[in-house]
């Protein structure tokens, strides 16, 4: 329950306060902030040609990573312009209509990217336990099901989202400390009961990253024990090699909100501004990060980046 003395009715403007406590260094982080959001596009944009360039490469794990770098686009491109503005030109303000839209948009695209995970940790677990049936499961079909599911969930999870804070008619203050508009930050500034929206936020957690989470867990698992059984330690390697790139992007990707939830149900509370810089890491180094792993430890796009490279030397 937060209780408001002198309250505000809805605003019609919200201020963004960028990273609370840090305003001074602002000018600091829009270094990495902006270097992220370059190498972001350059590296996902690299994939998408190259998977729409090669024909060799429309397979089912290869169209489900062009899938990732979409929404890896799509999610630095509704957060990190916003927080460069806030950075370099102190343009802190955003109105309430556009605030509902980020809160939606945002958390959505994180749960589609959750979503395209786990369905490759499916595509692994089928090429592994099922390789002789691969194409016939994950036909194009069953990936247009796929992509169709993990975008009806997100809607559905998240549309609740903007409905319940246009609800909130009162606020003890217009600022949020946040660096973006953020559902749990309106919602803490807003006056009266919000243990329904409290616990509204922990059933999306729920039904999406750990919905996924588990499974992904569960898949891997039984990966590691079918690569285990195989005899041959050359095809042992090359399964282990292939699922570790994919690890390690699951690490990278689940371990900030992993150790945001679990700071909170243990009662550690983070200083504001590293907990405001730990939910930027949600957004902000998986997109970064999973062309330059997939495509590292990828061998098809390797070598045609090699080849492209030494056609424009030559």
């Amino acid at each position: 329950m937060s209780s408001c003395n002198n309250s505000i009715s809805q605003p019609l403007i919200f201020v963004l306060a960028g990273i609370p406590g840090l305003e001074s260094s602002h000018g600091w982080f829009s270094i990495p902030f902006f270097l992220v959001f370059v190498i972001t596009v350059l590296g996902n944009t690299t994939i998408l040609c190259i998977i729409q360039v090669e024909k060799s490469l429309h397979e089912p794990m290869f169209l489900l990573l062009a899938m990732l770098s979409v929404v890896d686009l799509s999610l630095v491109s509704v957060t990190v312009p916003r927080m460069l503005g806030i950075f370099w030109m102190k343009a802190k303000e955003i109105s309430f209509n556009a605030c509902l839209t980020k809160m939606f948009f945002i958390p959505s695209f994180y749960v589609m990217e959750s979503g395209i995970l786990l369905a490759i940790a499916f595509d692994r677990f089928v090429a592994i336990w099922y390789p002789l049936r691969y194409t016939t499961i994950l036909a194009k079909n069953m990936l247009v099901k796929m992509a169709l599911a993990v975008l009806a969930r997100a809607v559905a999870v998240l549309t609740p989202v903007p409905i319940l804070a246009k609800r909130l008619e009162s606020f003890q203050t217009h600022i949020i400390a946040y660096s973006y508009c953020a559902y749990m930050a309106v919602v803490q500034i807003a006056c009266g009961d919000i243990s329904d929206h409290i616990v509204y936020g922990l059933m999306v957690i729920v039904a999406s990253v750990g919905f996924d989470l588990f499974f992904i867990i569960l898949s891997y698992g039984l990966i590691l024990h079918a690569v285990f059984q195989i005899p041959s330690w050359e095809a042992w390697g090359k399964a282990l090699s292939t699922c570790g790139s994919h690890l390690c992007v699951i690490a990278l990707f689940y371990s900030p909100v992993v150790f945001s939830v679990l700071a909170q149900i243990l009662g550690y509370h983070m200083a504001p501004y590293l907990q405001i810089i730990i939910d930027n890491l949600y957004f902000l180094l998986p997109p970064m990060v999973n062309p330059l792993i997939y495509g590292a430890r990828t061998k098809q796009m390797r070598e045609w980046v090699l080849r492209t490279l030494h056609c424009h030397g030559n």
